[in-house]
């Protein structure tokens, strides 16, 4: 048994986690897709007529929530929020709690989101243009961001600093640093903490279409020919503890969180800049005691832009050297939800970590000599991994990496 050493930082360690996205519910059917390195991504489905030119997405599939949300509840609850229940309860049944006796004054729950409720701003948006029809009465608690964290506490009981974090891109990343860096300054003894984002909706679509980065086809990270991005959704919660608190109730983790970093480029609202977030990942390794030598594989941001994925590849080479350890991209697999991103990959992350398995960068084609770096092209690899980081990396600039170990 791991025990704290005496006048160390307090050691946080994840005992939960669950996830829904565009594989399904579930953290490990999301993990089967990404390490076998089946897309997700299918023609899209909305409620009303869409003429936009991008016909993907990555959806959850055949998701109904009163299977999972009892019907009092429901009308409260935009899409992003009954994502983040369900993958809450699952990341609870791992970890072995029942009901309330997760919470309590010392129980934090932090959700990051991009947008929040984007399904209720988007009908409201056509009810009110449209169809000219007052707005639905709980329209606002739904679309709020905070929605998502103020139901889990509570659901949960949970009494401790409870708010969301909107850090677009990095929200999820954000959010589960931000709990971590709380539980080891003693401000809580547990976190209930992921992101959630349900933003497949005709107006997001659209806006995202304008910016010009999203491919019409398939999502090719690091790779040559690559032509952009799909949208994503879902959600991915983890069970935060103190190393101690986990120990004295007898539950076994499913990783260490060891380290954390964030800064902001501070540069420009759209194109990322190299020295933030090579920053970032000098600062997560310096929260978790490693050396760049330390790590064995890192999940990439790879948004299969052409810029990002060069930017990242000079971060990743500027902190590693001239050869970074294996990198991928699961993007092609989930899409890019947004300020769910993050959880979701470091929910592949710990399942890469248990299995020693490296999922693929799937939809390769060959090296673009401008991302220098091992990008694990289509096919998994089985490979000793005790040590990973997970990047994520957002509009506006702002960056965070998580570090994560073997116990």
């Amino acid at each position: 048994m791991l025990m704290p050493q005496q006048g160390a930082a307090r050691r946080i360690v994840i005992t939960g986690m669950g996830a829904v996205s565009a594989a399904g519910v579930g953290a490990e059917t999301l993990w089967r897709a990404a390490r076998d390195g089946v897309s997700c991504v299918r023609p899209v489905k909305l409620p009303r007529p869409f003429n936009g030119r991008i016909k993907i997405a990555a959806q959850v599939p055949d998701f109904d929530p009163a299977n999972y949300i009892a019907a009092e509840l429901l009308p409260y609850c935009d899409p992003f929020t009954q994502y983040s229940i369900v993958a809450a309860d699952e990341a609870l049944a791992q970890a072995g709690f029942e009901g309330k006796e997760v919470g309590g004054p010392r129980t934090a729950v932090i959700i990051g989101t991009g947008i929040g409720g984007a399904t209720t701003i988007d009908n409201n948006a056509y009810q009110e243009y449209k169809i000219e029809t007052r707005p639905d009465t709980l329209t606002v608690p739904r679309l709020i961001p905070s929605a998502a964290p103020t139901t889990l506490g509570m659901r949960y009981g949970a009494k401790g600093p409870t708010f969301a974090l909107a850090s677009a891109c990095s929200s999820a990343a954000q959010a589960i640093g931000e709990a971590f860096e709380m539980l080891r300054a003693r401000r809580a003894d547990r976190a209930i903490a992921g992101g959630a984002e349900a933003c497949v909706t005709s107006g997001a679509i659209r806006s995202w279409e304008a910016l010009r980065v999203l491919t019409p086809d398939l999502c090719r990270p690091f790779s040559q020919k690559r032509n952009g991005m799909t949208l994503g959704e879902g959600a991915a919660v983890f069970i935060l503890e103190t190393l101690e608190a986990a120990q004295a109730r007898g539950a076994t983790p499913l990783c260490e969180l060891a380290g954390y970093g964030t800064t902001s480029d501070a540069f420009d609202p759209l194109r990322a800049d190299v020295e933030g977030p090579s920053r970032c990942m000098r600062l997560a390794l310096e929260s978790a005691g490693l050396e760049p030598g330390d790590v064995d594989y890192l999940s990439a941001h790879g948004t299969a832009t052409y810029a990002n994925d060069i930017t990242e590849s000079q971060a990743m080479r500027a902190v590693f050297g001239d050869r970074p350890p294996p990198v991928s991209s699961t993007k092609p697999v989930h899409g890019h939800a947004l300020g769910a991103s993050g959880g979701l990959e470091l929910a592949i992350t710990i399942c890469a970590l248990r299995d020693q398995i490296a999922p693929p960068t799937i939809n390769f084609i060959e090296p673009d000599p401008k991302c220098e770096v091992d990008a694990i092209p289509n096919v998994a690899r089985d490979m000793p991994i005790r040590v990973a980081l997970s990047n994520s990396f957002a509009f506006g600039g702002i960056n965070a990496t998580l570090a994560v170990r073997a116990m």
